[in-house]
């Protein structure tokens, strides 16, 4: 299979970030910043650190509020998103730091990924009746789907605390896949990695955006990895973009290889 980015054809615009500014106080985190995200397409946001990349991520599954600017995600001006309305709408999360529940089993964890798409109530969930236990079952049969995908069975049952480091970040990737997003939105998926688990990742972020066709908006600092995979890099340096286009634009971008550099500070 021919995962090149060339090889994929992005659709329309999905998530349209119009004149974006976020700031803490009298600290500017984000200024005037405007992209756009295609359907089914590789997004990159790269940057130094300090950028606001992590924070552009939280604009979009709506951790932060920007003090202006529009978010436009299929069609729809979001002007009051919080994090349940974005995971509801088909955007999914995961975190720089991993953010998993240790002593929970593999299986567990990417269990929760299901949450928002159990309809019977908690009553009913405990004590394990009737439609409950048919939902259960039905949610079960996906997250297996999902175990299988990210070639895990061997730990489905082993608690993730117990697990090493890239595995960890796998288990990470596969609670959020769970929730079937339509956006799946990756901070530094690969930071910390080795070169073998950096190569894991990369096939199956390739994966999941080839065989589901979701949209993946990634940060990344490997620059190898994001010239690869991408379609699209969007660059920030001190909460401004300074760049965008496909990896080759951004390659020769003068304002991108002076802020990598460190020439124009």
């Amino acid at each position: 299979m021919n995962n090149s980015p060339s090889s994929r054809r992005a659709g329309d615009v999905i998530l349209d970030l119009r004149a974006i500014s976020l700031s803490f106080g009298g600290v500017k985190a984000l200024t005037d910043i405007s992209f756009d995200v295609r359907e089914h397409e590789i997004r990159a946001i790269i940057g130094p650190n300090g950028a606001g990349k992590s924070s552009m991520l939280n604009v979009i599954n709506g951790v932060y509020r920007p003090q202006q600017g529009e978010i436009i995600y299929r069609g729809q001006h979001l002007r009051d998103m919080d994090t349940h309305a974005a995971a509801e709408s088909g955007i999914a999360r995961t975190f720089q730091n991993i953010a998993l529940f240790k002593g929970m089993t593999v299986l567990d964890n990417i269990m929760t990924g299901r949450n928002l798409k159990m309809q019977s109530n908690f009553l009913m969930q405990a004590l394990y009746i009737g439609p409950a236990r048919r939902e259960e079952n039905a949610h079960r049969i996906k997250v297996e789907e999902v175990i299988d995908f990210l070639e895990i069975q061997h730990i489905r049952k082993t608690p993730v605390g117990r697990l090493p480091y890239g595995l960890q970040k796998r288990v990470e990737l596969g609670r959020a896949l769970a929730a079937e997003p339509q956006i799946l939105l990756l901070d530094e998926p690969m930071a910390g990695m080795n070169v073998e688990e950096k190569q894991d990742m990369c096939r199956f972020i390739l994966d999941v955006n080839e065989q589901f066709g979701t949209t993946i908006v990634l940060i990344e600092h490997d620059m190898g990895v994001v010239m690869d995979i991408s379609d699209r890099v969007v660059v920030l340096d001190y909460g401004k973009k300074i760049g965008d286009g496909t990896p080759d634009e951004i390659r020769s971008n003068q304002d991108v290889i002076n802020a990598y550099l460190g020439v124009a500070h």
